[in-house]
């Protein structure tokens, strides 16, 4: 009896253990492509709050932290115009969650409309207020198909 009993207990606990994973993945997976669109919308008030005060973000050309990244969306040095995103995956690590975007993004950099197939890293930490962005990096891709 005490054996039936551990073991329900252990499944109960493995199945919510899941669950919760998997509410996690798809809220960060939303959250993620939330995050696109109000940077191709240049939403700095919504980004403001996504973004932690401590984040980097790097790309081609160089890295910086949260206010620059804020100031590139809002004057148009960087227009994120349009990301398809091809495949998305997910991994949760403790209040960490790690997702990897394969997309081509359309963006005009320098008044210049430019288009470029890239692997991108979202990392994101879980804390009271829910989900925030600690670092975006920008990884291209030498050919649109890899």
């Amino acid at each position: 009896m005490k054996k039936s009993i551990f073991g329900l207990l252990l499944l109960v606990l493995f199945t919510t253990n899941t669950f919760s994973q998997n509410t996690d993945k798809q809220e960060v997976i939303q959250l993620s492509k939330q995050k696109w669109q109000w940077m191709a919308d240049k939403n700095v008030d919504r980004l403001t709050p996504l973004f932690d005060d401590k984040s980097v973000f790097v790309h081609m050309g160089g890295s910086w932290g949260k206010t620059q990244e804020i100031n590139v969306i809002k004057s148009g040095g960087i227009h994120y115009k349009k990301a398809d995103v091809h495949e998305v995956s997910v991994n949760i690590i403790g209040n960490t969650a790690i997702l990897l975007n394969k997309i081509t993004l359309l963006a005009v950099v320098g008044g210049n409309e430019v288009t470029n197939p890239f692997i991108v890293m979202e990392v994101y930490i879980k804390d009271n207020d829910g989900w925030k962005l600690g670092s975006l990096s920008f990884t291209k891709l030498m050919t649109p198909g890899q």
